[in-house]
């Protein structure tokens, strides 16, 4: 007999390679639910013979979520629904974030059971800094659309993670060199299977890697947070003196320039003072 479930809807993650890291609970919930609602049956399916049964499935992906999302929540009043995807941690990457948000709206429960995601697996293999850390997705395919993605976030000081496809890796390792600089990188794939790899370097020596040969699957890239800026220069401190002193007094225009370019306020208010005489 499996647990009975409260109505609702379940976040559940399921692995992303190795069948072992299903948790007990994300088990049980699976297998007490009425129905789960799927990214692709087939897919679904091996984790259910996994687990010995014939889950009650739906499909729901991009192409329907629309037209199915509906009944879903309605039944969400007296079932239990699970969500998963294909692999990981639903809603990263994925449209379930709409069903969630529909769910809530509808006034019923939403729970999630935590576990495998590719994104965060990535970041603990890379040895790349972790305190700060912004998931992107997948890139823009197209040349001109994936530059513009890339120049948006040039300047955050954070590390970078995104997923990317085996025949698309040089092509995004060299775009993401051109628009951040030949930064430190990792490519991780095959994460918890028996051939788990993540490859480290600059992005410039990753992209010459996978250019005459690209892996197989989907991969994950994470990229180093960009260096410490420059120190100001004097001149910095002069032009941004000077336009400060057109809005506030010396002192405060002193103190806003400290701030802003991690200079001495002392210092800045001395020569603040000898701009104005």
């Amino acid at each position: 007999m499996h647990a009975v479930l409260t109505p609702g809807l379940y976040i559940v993650a399921t692995p992303i390679g190795n069948l072992g890291d299903l948790s007990p609970r994300a088990s049980e919930i699976l297998l007490g639910a009425d129905l789960v609602a799927v990214e692709d049956s087939r897919v679904t399916a091996n984790l259910f013979r996994h687990l010995g049964a014939k889950g009650k499935m739906l499909p729901y992906h991009d192409h329907n979520a629309d037209a199915v999302r509906p009944g879903l929540v309605a039944r969400m009043a007296t079932e239990a629904i699970a969500l998963v995807s294909d692999a990981g941690t639903p809603l990263i990457s994925d449209p379930g974030f709409k069903l969630v948000r529909d769910a809530r709206a509808a006034g019923h429960t939403v729970t999630t059971i935590p576990g495998p995601c590719a994104a965060i697996a990535a970041l603990t293999l890379a040895g790349l800094p972790t305190d700060r850390f912004l998931f992107l997705g997948f890139l823009p395919s197209k040349q001109q659309a994936r530059a513009e993605s890339i120049a948006e976030i040039a300047n955050v000081r954070a590390t970078l993670v995104l997923y990317e496809s085996g025949p698309r890796l040089s092509a995004c390792l060299a775009a993401l060199a051109e628009g951040l600089g030949d930064r430190e990188a990792a490519v991780a794939r095959e994460i918890s299977k028996k051939f788990e790899e993540c490859v480290t370097g600059s992005l410039t020596q990753l992209a010459e890697r996978y250019a005459e040969a690209p892996p197989k699957g989907e991969i994950v890239v994470v990229v180093a947070p960009p260096g410490a800026p420059p120190p100001a220069s004097a001149d910095d401190a002069d032009a941004a003196l000077a336009e400060a002193l057109t809005r506030l007094p010396a002192s405060k225009a002193a103190g806003e320039v400290a701030k802003k370019l991690g200079l001495d306020r002392k210092a800045l208010y001395a020569r603040a003072m000898e701009m104005k005489g």
